[in-house]
């Protein structure tokens, strides 16, 4: 999949003699393998705004009233299963996203700020 992406951003003449990196940043896409984490955080954004019928069983919990570094919906998964396990995955994703991403009060605008966000800070992943 990623090859299909260096050759596609390639394929643009003004484009070919620059870095991969350089190519998205231009392009404004991400890296491959934030295209492959941003389902999850769009996922949690829903579950915490109630816009999911997905029943979590409780397998995170917000932080609550205690000062966050990023944002005021830092969560922690609440089990051991895992590594893999989705809450556990995601936990450290989200509560580094910072608070006008995880705020936003529509998926749309969820999946925009992220990706502004991504665009814009490369190195975060």
């Amino acid at each position: 999949m990623m090859k299909i992406q260096v050759k596609s951003t390639q394929m643009i003449p003004a484009q070919r003699n620059l870095s991969y990196e350089r190519r998205l940043q231009q392009l404004e896409l991400v890296f491959l393998k934030q295209r492959k984490l941003r389902e999850q955080p769009i996922e949690t954004s829903k579950y915490f705004n109630g816009l999911d019928d997905v029943t979590m069983g409780g397998l995170f919990e917000r932080a609550g009233n205690v000062p966050t570094r990023n944002n005021s919906q830092e969560v922690n998964f609440k089990t051991s299963q895992a590594i893999n396990f989705f809450p556990i995955k995601i936990a450290a994703t989200w509560n580094q996203l910072p608070e006008n991403i995880v705020s936003s009060s529509t998926v749309n605008t969820f999946k925009n700020r992220l990706d502004e966000y991504w665009i814009g800070n490369q190195s975060i992943l």
